[in-house]
């Protein structure tokens, strides 16, 4: 028999679970228990972490455009996905996916980890890029293992929220004035 059943009509399956595409977790998955690790992503969302991931990412913006915050050789740097853009990420490479827009889309395949594989979530500094916090998760779900570490983070107070290079106090849970401080040549957002 099939494991993961017969297939689906993934327009529906949006549809159906439209209401758990918004915020504050703004994810679902699609199967449970396979290899792969199936999510849809829905917009609006916006966030200051950055997600150090073992195994490559695809993505497949349908509908709506998200951009999506590199640090990646000493610097930031934007990847657009407009809609209908595939994208494959290596791993271990930062990203911190921003999607603006409200009722946006986006498909996002990556593998299970492997044993003792672990994920990384961390926030750095917007003047240098400095790492100021760093959390470590061996993880298995996504709609469950994120929320817990980010309240960590959200309820850290200044001292473990200052940038440990220039200084700079990390806003927490205000992406948006970390959005505002950040600097990327030739951005014009």
């Amino acid at each position: 028999m099939l494991k993961y059943g017969y297939p689906l009509n993934f327009r529906r399956w949006i549809d159906d679970n439209g209401h758990r595409l918004k915020p504050p977790v703004g994810n679902q998955q699609v199967w449970l228990d396979a290899d792969f690790m199936v999510t849809v992503v829905g917009g609006p969302n916006g966030r200051s972490d950055f997600h150090d991931d073992p195994v490559e990412e695809f993505f497949h913006q349908l509908t709506g455009n998200a951009r999506l915050l590199l640090w990646d050789r000493g610097r930031y740097e934007w990847v657009d996905l407009r809609e209908g853009d595939i994208f494959l990420l290596p791993p271990h490479v930062l990203h911190s996916p921003q999607r603006l827009e409200v009722g946006s889309r986006c498909l996002v395949v990556e593998r299970r980890r492997p044993a003792g594989e672990h994920d990384a979530f961390q926030w750095c500094c917007a003047r240098c890029g400095s790492v100021v916090q760093r959390h470590e998760v061996l993880l298995r779900s996504i709609v469950d293992d994120l929320p817990p570490l980010y309240e960590k983070f959200y309820a850290s107070d200044d001292a473990a929220r200052r940038c440990p290079s220039c200084g700079e106090v990390h806003p927490g849970r205000d992406h948006e004035a970390w959005h505002r401080t950040l600097r990327i040549e030739g951005d014009p957002s």
